[in-house]
């Protein structure tokens, strides 16, 4: 089920509900006040095609690297 964000206009809350797709569209009652809230606008992240290809290249925390063609601590010692 998908958590969807709402705003109260009476006392300004923000909340989060989880619902089922069914229901997207129904407004949901305020936690605080219990007056019917409408869907606020979700922010979301969105990365390129070659942003999620960078991380396949990163040291991991842990040391060592995420690329799979050596063990260096740096792909800068690899070349990629």
């Amino acid at each position: 089920m998908p958590i969807y964000e709402y705003n109260c206009p009476k006392c300004k809350c923000k909340f989060e509900q989880l619902r089922p797709l069914s229901k997207s569209g129904d407004d949901s009652g305020c936690p605080k006040c219990n007056t019917p809230s409408k869907r606020a606008i979700s922010k979301f992240v969105s990365r390129a095609k070659d942003d999620l290809s960078m991380l396949n290249h990163m040291p991991s925390s842990g040391g060592g690297s995420s690329c799979s063609s050596c063990s260096s601590s740096s792909c800068s010692s690899c070349g990629k």
